[in-house]
């Protein structure tokens, strides 16, 4: 569920290096034409990533951070306070750029839409305006409020922001 979220993990021994990890963070800390498959990998890319943590920070004592990456992708950063009796630590990375969209098929089930209804919604998750969306499948914007009004009532929300926050939930689903 984390890596559909893009939530990565990293379990870090008591040197700090990595020890586990989730495909998540793997995909958070490769860079572009870079593999990073293996622990050594992993550890060289978030010490490269703490690199750009503006300020130093003591063990336990980060919160979450914001870090551009060489990139230009923001992740968000957290080293947990909590060290297990082993010295064993977990990191946290999250993606901001990830875009885990609701699988289609778990949608219809779940609500009874339609295919037409369905493409709505995934559009209207990703951010696209109602009227862009009637424009590029050349519809009317009628049609597209009809659509939209079903929605809402099938998923029993009553504004477009409620709806996408609700797929946006949705999204860890399988």
């Amino acid at each position: 569920m984390l890596d559909r979220i893009g939530c990565g993990y990293l379990v870090l021994n008591r040197e700090k290096r990595v020890i586990e990890w989730n495909a998540a963070a793997q995909n958070t800390l490769e860079r572009p034409g870079e593999a990073a498959n293996m622990a050594s990998e992993l550890s060289a890319a978030l010490r490269r990533l703490v690199a750009n943590v503006p300020a130093h920070f003591l063990p336990g004592s980060l919160s979450w951070v914001v870090i551009c990456s060489r990139d230009d992708r923001p992740v968000i950063l957290n080293e947990t306070g909590l060290l297990a009796p082993d010295g064993t630590c977990i990191v946290a990375l999250l993606d901001r750029k990830n875009r885990s969209a609701a699988n289609p098929g778990t949608l219809q089930r779940m609500f009874g839409l339609t295919s037409a209804e369905t493409h709505l919604a995934l559009r209207l998750a990703q951010g696209d305006a109602p009227l862009d969306i009637a424009r590029s499948w050349r519809l009317s914007r009628t049609t597209i409020r009809s659509q939209l009004a079903s929605l809402f009532a099938k998923t029993e929300t009553k504004r477009q922001a409620e709806l996408v926050a609700l797929l946006g939930r949705i999204s860890v689903l399988p």
